[in-house]
């Protein structure tokens, strides 16, 4: 079976311009280092191009096998011996095996360049000399390709990092977006121009929840999480506002066990459903709206009756993408949404640790 080298480590092209750039460079450097030592004098510069050229195809066809036996020690040892967490131990591993990995290919083709046209020299010294070359050159090579997946990884995770901030203000906003409704806050300001002139006390009343929703909502809108108690009474207000308005038509139950009152929810959790709810159904004297609010299997969940409305528009279902999004960005279980006998389910898991 081949072993196959994960891509995420280096690209092929950054390993192929690596490899040429740093064939050429020690070839260059050993044939002048070669000709100004007396062991391998060169002629004339077409000498010099030769040498080069044969030492460069060579070199390069080594360095393959090599990076790709470095790529597999790395992306074992990634697994086996992380950084983070055995750093010591993954130095002398990966050191031994470098120079394991070198001497074995210098002598594998300086064999086979001897081969193909005989060194002048004892076949000893060559070995030897082409031995401690590849075992320099391979450990400058590793510690290349650990620092191009090192900085490989970090910037896939500012990018990620990057990415999941502007999705997170991209979420805030949309949430923000969507409770200071202006249809919303439209029709809660008729609501209370009608209550003015006929009961100031329940007039009164609807100001201060008017005044509960927006505080609560600028108080947990930079917020991950809220305590479920505080999501209660918001909703409590929500639906306040809402019956004011819809009268007998519109009703809830709220059926939630007191254990469950310290845990948590994505803010606003509460109000995306029930919005949901008024907004896609009739919500009339003939066909009353129940929202029943209750608890099951450490979810909470939130069902009405579909009497969809004729002139209802396509839904985009914006408001419920965002809150799984909300979930997500917690883990853990997330939030299910479906039909049931003519019923609409939301099944909202509860967080009892945050």
């Amino acid at each position: 079976m081949v072993f196959k080298i994960d891509k995420e480590l280096i690209s092929y092209k950054q390993l192929a311009w690596l490899l040429m750039v740093l064939v050429v460079v020690i070839q260059v450097n050993v044939i002048t280092y070669n000709h100004f030592s007396g062991y391998f004098a060169l002629k004339n510069f077409q000498h010099f191009l030769l040498r080069l050229a044969r030492g460069c195809s060579l070199s390069l066809l080594a360095s393959l096998f090599v990076a790709y036996s470095d790529l597999m020690i790395i992306q074992v040892l990634k697994r086996e011996a992380p950084w983070e967490t055995k750093a010591i131990k993954r130095v002398v591993i990966e050191f031994g095996f470098t120079i394991i990995i070198a001497v074995f290919f210098s002598v594998c083709f300086t064999l086979f360049a001897n081969a193909l046209s005989p060194y002048s020299h004892a076949l000893s010294n060559v070995l030897l000399n082409n031995a401690l070359i590849f075992s320099v050159a391979n450990i400058l090579l590793i510690s290349i390709l650990e620092g191009l997946v090192f900085s490989r990884k970090k910037n896939e995770a500012e990018l990620l990092a990057n990415s999941l901030k502007e999705e997170l203000t991209q979420i805030k906003f949309e949430l923000l977006k969507s409770q200071i409704n202006p249809h919303f806050l439209f029709n809660s300001l008729n609501v209370l121009s009608g209550l003015i002139s006929k009961d100031a006390k329940k007039a009164e009343q609807f100001v201060d929840e008017f005044s509960h929703i927006y505080r609560y909502v600028l108080d947990t809108i930079e917020q991950t999480v809220t305590p479920l108690e505080k999501e209660l009474d918001f909703i409590r207000s929500y639906f306040f506002l809402q019956e004011i308005r819809y009268g007998a038509s519109l009703t809830h139950s709220i059926n939630l066990p007191a254990s469950i009152m310290n845990c948590y929810l994505p803010p606003l959790s509460f109000q995306i459903i029930v919005e949901n709810a008024i907004k896609h159904n009739v919500v009339n004297e003939s066909k009353p709206l129940h929202i029943d609010i209750a608890f099951e299997n450490n979810f909470i969940i939130i069902s009405n009756k579909i009497e969809p409305k004729i002139s209802r528009g396509k839904s985009t279902g914006i408001g419920l993408k965002n809150l799984q999004k909300r979930y997500a960005m917690i883990g853990g279980i997330q939030p299910d949404f479906h039909v049931d006998n003519n019923r609409f389910i939301a099944r909202l898991p509860i967080i009892e640790q945050y």
